[in-house]
């Protein structure tokens, strides 16, 4: 065990007779998710006040056996803490929402090392945020592309962290988004279900394939309001895939207005969108609802259309 953790020591109940370790442990030890806890286990931080000398997360415990956990303090994540303006929708002990202008991106990686949505977290959740894996960092559980804006769910516990998760595994997070597609879609509201993998022309780009090739994507579309030469919908995600939205709405020719890398520019518009200053896809999470992984609340939030696509909205009604 690591000098200097916290040391919790814990005794297996007459109910969980026969569990697995990490499972009964997470019984035990509600702070801390059943993946850190096989971590911990893994790593030589779970000792037995007694035989076996060596233990594994699937081995099956008895009642009345005693287990010390060791919790070493989280290493500090490698990322700078920079404090930049965030747009708070709710903030409890255990996550946080958040209102992602367009521009931000959510992680740092290669040409956006800082300036990042995690590097604000870091700054406004100082001292709280969750341990897992064994480094101090904002639970990103999901993105949204950098020139997207909208709302955004972030673990700030383990716990939360891990419920989190399995809601986005298992499709039930309610998210809707609003675009702006360029012509109007025939007929007004559908479902697009069509598979998603990396282009095969080009790897910075999503494509839709053959089943059974790439993830299973679904999109279900609604047309909100007809525009001259475009159109405003909503598009509610079955599923959560690497540019849903912008690859789907393309696939039935009708791309997101503004989008580099999906949409071409079409006549008329150059002007409307040099006049405007309009340089991103016409893209917004506008509806975030869950389950809060800890309380068990049903939690629903709801982001205006911001500015720059309500001015868009604007140029373009009929």
């Amino acid at each position: 065990m690591v000098s200097g953790a916290s040391i919790i020591n814990v005794v297996i109940a007459d109910g969980q007779h026969g569990l697995r370790l990490d499972r009964a442990l997470a019984d035990l030890l509600p702070d801390l998710s059943r993946e850190r806890l096989k971590s911990l286990i893994g790593e030589g931080h779970v000792r037995p006040d007694g035989p076996p000398s060596r233990i594994s997360a699937s081995m099956k415990v008895a009642a009345g056996q005693q287990f010390a956990v060791a919790l070493p303090a989280p290493v500090a994540l490698d990322t700078v803490a920079q404090d930049i303006p965030l747009v708070i929708v709710h903030e409890d002990n255990d996550l946080i929402v958040v209102d992602k202008p367009a521009g931000l991106v959510v992680h740092p990686a290669a040409g956006n090392l800082d300036g990042t949505l995690v590097n604000a977290l870091l700054h406004h959740c100082a001292g709280r945020l969750s341990g897992i894996g064994g480094v101090e960092r904002p639970g990103i559980v999901h993105r949204i592309d950098k020139d997207t804006s909208g709302l955004l769910v972030v673990a700030k516990s383990d716990k939360a962290h891990e419920g989190l998760a399995r809601q986005f595994k298992d499709h039930s997070i309610d998210r809707l988004y609003a675009a702006i597609v360029y012509g109007l879609p025939v007929p007004g509201s559908g479902t697009v279900d069509a598979w998603l993998g990396r282009s095969d022309a080009d790897r910075k780009k999503m494509a839709v394939h053959r089943e059974g090739r790439g993830k299973h994507a679904v999109t279900h579309y609604r047309t909100m309001d007809r525009l001259r030469g475009a159109a405003m919908v909503e598009c509610k995600l079955e599923t959560g895939r690497t540019h849903q939205v912008r690859v789907h709405m393309a696939h039935i020719g009708h791309p997101l207005i503004g989008d580099p890398l999906y949409g071409r520019e079409r006549k008329g518009f150059k002007s409307i969108l040099e006049t405007l200053g309009f340089k991103r896809q016409a893209l917004h999470a506008k509806r975030l609802g869950f389950i809060h992984p800890v309380t068990h609340e049903h939690m629903l939030f709801d982001s205006a259309l911001p500015a720059d696509m309500q001015e868009l909205l604007s140029e373009l009604r009929v």
